[in-house]
């Protein structure tokens, strides 16, 4: 369903009425086209606040990898100038006093970001043996969240945070993403960049540049597994990996056949009509695979069942829990202990929800569901990267604009729509794009993150 509010907004009877009475004004997202795939609004500008100490270790890489974005990259601010992204390396940061130069690198260019502009700010991990250090990294977490609410304007702001042992070329992919239309609904983020590759000693060599389709076509080669493929978010899913270069395995239950042969014919991909409750779904999936494994394991599947606890019965809790939890612990296990996932360029990615950071009312089995997924990637990633070569991240939906939100009742469809930073829903396209560069092989330092894509929803943190 078209948000009218959205474009009513942007005509100009909507634009006088809205700034008279105080109204939000969400400017629609530039998201990634093959005709659009830079950002709008001029260069890049890289800012790098030095402390009293001096300099930081990031600024050569960290310039090779913004020269990448497609963006003129510039060092210092020129009046007058309008920019497309601003970025501030912050690693160097590690007293209170130091963190006014953060504020005096963004305070002077904030109103020459042109709209649906990008803010990414480098930070460190907070050491635990350093309380000084640790309190003006983490404050940046805080400014970073803060900004994003802020900024307005389609405009995004996050934190990429580099592990010690990080270097700013392992967080090239992330980069990419945030500062590119591709990343058009997520803001107030945090990003961690591990500084271990995930692939054991010995196994397949890493890469550095994308995959073996380079930078445009990543997964060139690679094979994709999708669940709940049939429509929605997984269909964008499987239409933005196909895209990428993968092959889909585009999987939804046998009476979802119809929707799913017309996705898998849309994408160049293999219909698979299973249920993935199914006691051998793991096994049967295993044999479905090709004989070189599996590089990326999407598990978008999921159902709801809303009742308030009181009403709810035990079927409806079941169900949920089954599908959208277990599931997915089921099949995970099975593809790892028979390898089936390739080392050095295996990915999981799994659908989390911000009903399972926030809660939501109603909700009670598909918040624990997703709050599930949440547990099972942050004690899963450093092992299956340590054992298999393997990374596992989430990503976490806010308001997306689908049949099931079509459904909902009016006013609380639109307060889903407006208690975000962009006052606006999403796209499934915007979780797809997500997707995709947690499933890039040159994402290997990303593992264990929970990525929340909901235009900063005002829900949870």
């Amino acid at each position: 369903m078209a948000d009218r509010y959205l474009h009513w907004t942007n005509t100009r009877p909507g634009r006088l009425l809205t700034r008279g009475l105080g109204l939000p004004r969400p400017v629609p997202l530039h998201r990634w086209s093959a005709e659009q795939p830079v950002l709008q609004g001029g260069a890049l500008l890289h800012l790098a606040p030095a402390p009293p100490r001096g300099g930081t270790r990031h600024t050569k890489e960290l310039t090779a990898a913004l020269e990448g974005t497609g963006l003129p990259v510039r060092t210092q601010a020129e009046p007058g100038t309008r920019y497309a992204a601003a970025v501030v390396d912050a690693t160097g940061i590690r007293t209170v006093a130091e963190l006014r130069g953060v504020h005096g690198s963004l305070h002077p260019v904030m109103r020459s970001l042109a709209e649906c502009g990008r803010i990414v700010v480098l930070g460190t991990t907070p050491e635990a043996d350093d309380h000084r250090q640790a309190a003006a990294q983490q404050a940046l977490e805080g400014f970073v969240r803060s900004l994003g609410k802020e900024t307005g304007g389609g405009r995004t702001a996050q934190l990429v945070r580099l592990a010690p042992e990080a270097t700013a070329a392992q967080a090239e992919s992330t980069l990419r993403f945030l500062l590119s239309p591709k990343s058009a609904y997520v803001s107030g983020q945090v990003v961690e960049i591990g500084g271990a590759p995930a692939a054991p000693a010995g196994d397949r060599p890493l890469p550095v540049t994308g995959g073996e389709g380079g930078w445009e076509r990543p997964l060139q080669g690679r094979t994709a597994l999708v669940t709940g493929c049939a429509r929605g978010i997984g269909e964008s899913v499987a239409a933005t990996l196909a895209r990428d270069g993968a092959h889909v395995l585009c999987l939804d239950v046998p009476q979802a056949e119809d929707d799913l042969k017309r996705v898998a014919g849309a994408t160049g991909g293999t219909a698979l009509p299973l249920d993935i409750t199914a006691d051998d779904a793991g096994a049967r999936i295993a044999a479905a695979l090709p004989a070189d494994g599996l590089d990326v394991l999407v598990h978008n599947a999921g159902i709801t069942r809303d009742r308030r606890l009181a009403n709810m019965s035990p079927e409806r809790w079941d169900s949920v829990l089954e599908v959208n939890l277990d599931s997915v612990l089921r099949t995970t296990d099975h593809l790892l202990a028979e390898q089936a996932l390739r080392p050095g360029t295996g990915r999981v990615v799994a659908t989390a929800s911000i009903a399972g950071i926030a809660g939501n009312v109603g909700q009670t089995n598909y918040a624990a569901s997703k709050a599930g997924i949440i547990g099972f990637v942050r004690s899963l990633a450093p092992r299956a990267a340590a054992e298999h070569g393997v990374t596992v991240n989430a990503v976490a939906p806010g308001f997306i604009e689908t049949k099931m939100t079509a459904a909902v009742p009016f006013f609380i469809r639109e307060a889903g729509r407006r208690m975000s930073s962009h006052s606006q829903g999403g796209l499934p396209v915007d979780v797809a794009e997500t997707t995709a560069w947690l499933a890039n092989p040159a994402s290997y330092a990303v593992n264990g993150q929970i990525v929340r894509v909901c235009g900063q929803s005002l829900l949870g943190a």
